[in-house]
């Protein structure tokens, strides 16, 4: 027997109020008795057939909601034929009463044993027969549109995974190659999370003394967040800001607080940190809109390793127009690291419902070993505080390296 394929045509459920019966019985008058039971009822559709070889044909044909079946007939077995629905894909799931010319426990047991839902001595009151076929037809018809729903949904989740998931490869083939010579190295770690978050960063050489460096997170997740990201991420690789110095942080925050007022983003305000460093000179220059702190790692070595905190203002971008964000600027070390990332590398849920704290973020971060890789350490560690596999904001950092 073959079993239903993806590929067959799938007919539209029936709605709640429609009860198909069909009637399978040898005997015409039993077929004409149960007939003129429903004749007057117009939520019934009903079907008879006295062929109990052609069952199986006749319910894949009208898709009954409940099935009446005689348990003694000359062709076949009654038994046999309700263990044929219940093994048939499409008959598997539908409501079967059986009737008896006689109450018999031993075969009433079986018949249940094997998937009847009910059993009738036959043929009782009019009213009694009504109120099973709608019964067990209802029950059936419910799980049929609960199931449909699933199945929507189910096809729904897919398809929205799917589009985050190409949005999350195109974000990703926009990042920047990782830069190996040089007075600037660099190196990151970019995890989308299942929903994806508006994370993305860049970071590039504006002339032969100055780089650049940058990330941003918008809130909320989904496709919309990275689209809004992507955009400002273009902006700023492409220095398209009229009448921005690109090395100016601060004109440059302010710009992009300025381009992107949230009453035209769909409501959607962003995070970011820009800063520019300049090599003569050691100096970093960098502003912030409320982005997750910037950390610079100086000390030759572990023993005397510290750890500055860069911050800028507290002003999300994309909400007060003509905010003045402000340029601050540090000296920084030969051979010094600097760190740069998003929250969702220390927001972390802890299985108590906590939050990790920045505290013990800090601490993790000044705590590891010369040479240890760090980004990949606080990726193994942040997944062994979550106790999942998955992050529930974008996991980005970019680790930069100054010679």
């Amino acid at each position: 027997m073959s079993g239903s394929h993806a590929s067959d045509p799938v007919a539209p459920l029936p709605t709640l109020d429609r009860h198909t019966v069909l009637l399978i019985d040898d005997q015409p008058m039993i077929g004409e008795v149960v007939r003129r039971m429903v004749a007057n009822e117009p939520d019934v559709d009903y079907h008879y057939l006295n062929d109990p070889t052609k069952a199986l044909d006749k319910a894949r044909e009208i898709r009954p909601t409940l099935i009446l079946q005689d348990l003694v007939m000359p062709q076949i077995d009654g038994l046999e034929l309700v263990r044929q629905f219940r093994e048939l894909d499409e008959t598997r799931e539908i409501p079967m009463v059986v009737l008896s010319a006689e109450e018999d426990p031993k075969t009433k047991a079986e018949a249940f044993a094997i998937g009847a839902n009910d059993y009738m001595v036959k043929l009782p009151d009019r009213l009694e027969v009504l109120a099973r076929i709608r019964y067990h037809s209802r029950g059936y018809l419910a799980v049929l549109q609960r199931n449909q729903a699933y199945r929507e949904l189910a096809a729904s989740q897919k398809l929205l995974a799917d589009e985050v998931a190409s949005a999350a490869r195109y974000v990703r083939r926009l990042l920047p190659e990782t830069i190996t010579e040089g007075p600037v190295r660099t190196d990151w770690r970019y995890i989308p999370s299942v929903g994806l978050s508006g994370d993305t960063f860049g970071y590039q050489w504006l002339d032969q003394d100055h780089f650049a460096a940058y990330l941003l997170d918008v809130a909320g997740h989904g496709v919309g967040a990275a689209l809004l990201s992507v955009s400002v991420l273009n902006a700023l690789r492409s220095q398209s800001l009229p009448g921005v110095d690109f090395l100016d942080p601060g004109q440059v925050i302010s710009a992009l607080n300025n381009r992107f007022p949230m009453e035209q983003q769909g409501e959607k305000n962003f995070t970011a940190w820009y800063g520019v460093y300049h090599v003569p000179s050691r100096e970093l220059r960098y502003a912030a809109g409320s982005h997750p702190y910037a950390l610079l790692q100086t000390g030759p070595s572990s023993q005397d390793r510290t750890l500055s905190v860069l911050e800028g203002d507290q002003m999300v971008i994309g909400v007060l127009e003509d905010f003045p964000y402000e340029t601050k600027s540090i000296v920084v070390d030969k051979y010094a690291k600097f760190y740069l990332f998003s929250d969702g590398c220390y927001e972390i849920k802890l299985p108590d419902n906590r939050s990790w704290p920045f505290e013990e973020f800090l601490r993790f971060m000044t705590s590891l070993k010369d040479g240890e890789p760090v980004m990949d350490r606080l990726m193994e560690h942040t997944r062994a505080l979550s106790g999942q596999d998955h992050w529930e904001d974008d996991f980005s950092i970019v680790e930069f390296t100054f010679l």
